[in-house]
């Protein structure tokens, strides 16, 4: 009878070792869950220009091959508003339209930087009914501007001064940025991206 009542205790105190170590796993497989899938906020673009300066005047090329310059004055009270986009990365595609619509209610003039192949832009451009916004190529002006993730907004002033700058990845981070231009006052992007690393870019 002691024999069994030891060897009970014993299977008991194994069992409470078992779930002790059990409780200790899930809980931390609950926290590596919780990081994945932490929201993703509006991230700080890596240093380069900031919002203040002005980009140096920079030739890009369109999809067709022509020269559209950067940094070059634009019509007077003119806003544009860059976004650096990839074919293969997603945010970038659910977020286009919602830039083309705040550039459209704002008045800002939309130019779209195509990092990837040139047949891959293409054909990302007529899959999203793209043929009415300006799409360029080039590595030179995301080189200037430190541009390591997507997709980035830039929004330059008449002049090409840097009004903002950040990683959007939904309506509200591009209204966020917006305002400067309303007001055309440079200001610094909040930090809080989408963790899409610029292949071609910039390292």
């Amino acid at each position: 009878m002691m024999g069994f009542l030891l060897l009970s205790q014993i299977l008991l105190f194994v069992a409470v070792v078992v779930l002790v170590m059990v409780v200790f796993a899930l809980a931390r497989q609950i926290g590596v869950l919780h990081e994945r899938i932490a929201p993703i906020g509006m991230q700080t673009a890596q240093a380069g220009l900031e919002p203040g300066q002005a980009i140096p005047r920079i030739t890009m090329r369109t999809l067709a091959g022509d020269p559209f310059p950067m940094g070059e004055p634009l019509a007077p009270g003119a806003v544009r508003m860059l976004l650096f986009v990839a074919p293969d990365c997603p945010v970038c595609k659910r977020v286009l339209p919602i830039a083309l619509d705040v550039a459209r209610d704002r008045g800002l003039e939309p130019v779209l930087v195509g990092d990837g192949a040139q047949p891959e832009l293409v054909l990302m451009r007529d899959r999203m009914a793209l043929a009415g916004v300006a799409f360029v190529t080039g590595v030179e002006l995301g080189l200037v501007l430190q541009v390591s993730r997507l997709p980035t907004m830039v929004l330059l002033d008449a002049n090409g001064t840097i009004l903002a700058k950040g990683v959007v990845n939904t309506r509200r981070h591009i209204e966020a940025l917006v305002p400067a231009a309303a007001g055309r006052v440079a200001v610094k992007d909040t930090p809080d991206a989408v963790p899409y690393a610029v292949s071609g870019i910039a390292g």
